[in-house]
């Protein structure tokens, strides 16, 4: 053997040796929070939260992580489903976790709507967006405003927005803008713009693959080359592909695999097949008169295109790409919308004022149904069909419960969501107005001419109530659900963002059968976030948020405390208001005068109705405006004025 060999050997040997110790040498722990489980009245609950990221050992500060609630009957081990639990995650103030007597009392507390004492993070809460005829998009929190308004906050856009979609895991908002020609990307933890895509000509409609991959958007292009529709990538945000489809404008729809997508060309009358993993149009069918709008049917496993002028639904094999049948209805057709299992189809027309509904199975016209005036959207919720009618105050409700059985009429009633008829706003989208509420058997509708969006629980001949939109024309509605959602048979979840890091309490309510308990988990410091600096101290307010009028002085009265010891701070000299009112357009700067006890005081007055969101900073600490939490305050239309005092006088002679 050479000297050469006989080294390459021995550094072999040592290599494999090296290798062989570091197997030997403990590993780190794998910190992943183990299941914590209780057992009480019957009932087993399971709680787990695990990071979004991969590979993640540990709960980290600024990360997303899924947190999740098993509930089964604790002898037979079956899941429990259509329960309606309620969770908190909340930062341990001092000592370990709660007792019985403790976690009650803190549950109780997030129960009340105490602005003093909330939790960190609610797992319980929703928000409502509406798409308004500003360029901005309102946030209504409508369990939990500050000072009597609900309005969270607006998120500025570059233009008015037009339509929009959410991503599957609701922590992106994507919104249509036509006259900047621009996506604009939202994120909706932060309620703040990530960035807005070039995306064509005056895009208007858009829709999200089943997959997320991909976002297709409608241009409607003054000639053949900028008309058709723009492919962006949901992922990375960037332009992918123009596609000329034909003179629309254009709707979108996807097979049930996103094998292929279908865009209707109103002008040209077709129907485009697009490859989906080719991006590249492969096929082109004549439809008919206007076609309008189009869904699939995941059961019949066909598209199905609806003709505004010659009253057409145009039935297409979606895998053959063939036309199947046509069912025949009349003229004016508008929108079409399938049931959730997709067996039924509903087909709006505006001009004969009803609604069409057939079976998917057979391609039957099954009812012609008479609705409101120009109806125009239809929505759904487990049990019934939501028509919204532009040319009247009145929603319809379809009865979902005997479509489809033999000698079977529709059943109709219907409700008025507001004063006035949507159609007299001057601002329309075609996204829906009509949205299924978190809770069930109940829908929001937005109303642009009152500029109000009505709360309808069924069974009831009238909304339950509003949520202002503060002089703010709502065109369109989404509901961000951050609540607990059933996703399989006893599973509750949901997603949140560690925004912090310690110790946390973990506080779990099942109101029927009463089952509470606190959990607890451990969030560590992300080393990789830049560390910002402490904020020394918060804002409370002394006791309810005021109501203010215009034209009059509004009295701010607020608490500063120390951030760690929740102590008074009295001392400080600088502590600044801005005040303005939304989205701008008036504010005002002051330096807030010290009482006691760590109180403040400044005065303004509002020079108009509206909303007006206060904040607060105190450059000594370098604290600024955006790191304490602010106020919104409504203020009202000016109060009328007492009549003057009159005095009697007495003659006597």
């Amino acid at each position: 053997m050479s000297m050469a060999n006989q080294r390459l050997k021995v550094l072999v040997v040592i290599l494999l040796g090296f290798s062989a110790a570091l197997a030997r040498l403990p590993q780190a722990p794998q910190r992943v929070p183990a299941p914590q489980k209780i057992v009480r009245e019957g009932i087993a609950v399971e709680f787990t939260i695990e990071s979004r990221k991969e590979r993640a050992t540990d709960l980290l500060e600024g990360d997303d992580a899924t947190v999740r609630f098993k509930i089964t009957e604790s002898n037979t081990g079956q899941p429990i489903s259509r329960l309606h639990p309620s969770a908190w995650i909340d930062l341990k103030r001092t000592g370990p976790v709660p007792d019985e007597r403790q976690c009650r009392e803190k549950v109780q507390s997030f129960l009340q709507s105490s602005f003093n004492r909330r939790a960190d993070l609610d797992l319980n809460s929703y928000f409502i967006l509406t798409l308004n005829h500003e360029p901005n998009v309102s946030v209504i929190d409508p369990l939990s405003g500050f000072g009597g308004s609900k309005l969270l906050g607006l998120i500025p856009l570059t233009s008015p927005g037009e339509d929009w979609v959410m991503s599957s895991d609701q922590r992106r908002l994507f919104v249509t803008m036509p006259d900047s020609g621009q996506v604009a990307v939202i994120e909706t933890s932060s309620w703040k713009v990530l960035t807005q895509i070039n995306a064509g000509v005056k895009p208007s409609r858009i829709t999200l693959q089943h997959d997320g991959k991909y976002l297709w958007v409608d241009n409607e292009g003054a000639d053949e080359a900028s008309d058709g529709i723009t492919v962006i990538d949901a992922v990375t945000s960037k332009v992918v592909a123009h596609i000329v489809t034909g003179a629309g404008p254009h709707q979108i729809a996807f097979s049930e695999n996103d094998r292929y997508a279908f865009v209707t060309n109103k002008q040209s009358g077709t129907l485009s097949v697009i490859d989906v993993p080719r991006l590249a149009r492969v096929k082109v069918l004549k439809v008919g008169s206007l076609p309008t709008a189009l869904a699939a049917s995941p059961l019949s496993k066909a598209i199905y295109v609806i003709n505004e002028g010659d009253g057409d639904v145009v039935v297409m094999d979606e895998q053959r790409l063939e036309i199947l049948t046509r069912i025949k209805t009349r003229p004016g057709l508008r929108a079409i919308r399938f049931t959730p299992d997709g067996r039924f189809g509903f087909v709006v027309n505006t001009k004969a004022n009803v609604v069409y509904v057939f079976d998917a199975a057979t391609n039957a016209l099954l009812n012609t149904v008479p609705v409101g005036q120009a109806p125009d959207q239809v929505s759904f919720t487990r049990n019934f069909a939501y028509v919204r009618s532009s040319g009247d105050e009145f929603v319809s409700m379809i009865s979902l419960t005997d479509l489809g059985k033999q000698g079977a009429g529709a059943s109709v009633t219907r409700f008025p969501a507001g004063q006035k008829a949507p159609g007299l706003s001057r601002h329309f989208s075609a996204a829906d107005a009509v949205v299924a509420a978190p809770e069930d058997g109940a829908v929001l509708v937005a109303n642009p001419a009152d500029q109000t969006i009505y709360y309808y629980m069924e069974g009831m001949a009238a909304p339950m109530g509003n949520f202002q939109n503060y002089h703010r024309d709502p065109t369109a509605l989404l509901v961000l659900d951050r609540g607990l959602r059933e996703t399989s048979p006893g599973v509750y979840t949901t997603t949140v963002r560690l925004n912090g890091h310690g110790s946390y309490d973990v506080p779990f309510l099942l109101d029927s059968p009463r089952v509470l308990n606190c959990f607890d988990i451990e969030v560590r410091e992300n080393p990789q976030l830049a560390k910002q600096k402490e904020i020394p101290i918060r804002i409370d307010p002394p006791g309810t948020i005021p109501v203010g009028y215009a034209g009059e002085s509004l009295h701010l009265r607020f608490r500063v405390l120390d951030a760690i010891t929740g102590k008074p701070r009295s001392d400080l000299k600088d502590v600044g208001v801005l005040a303005f009112l939304a989205p701008g357009i008036w504010q005002q700067r002051d330096w807030a005068t010290p009482a006691a006890s760590g109180v403040y005081e400044m005065n303004f007055v509002p020079p108009q109705a509206g909303v007006y969101y206060v904040f607060f900073q105190c450059p000594s600490l370098g604290v600024q405006f955006n790191q304490l939490q602010h106020w919104t305050i409504e203020v009202k239309e000016r109060r009328a004025k007492p009549a003057p005092a009159t005095t009697s006088k007495n003659f006597s002679k």
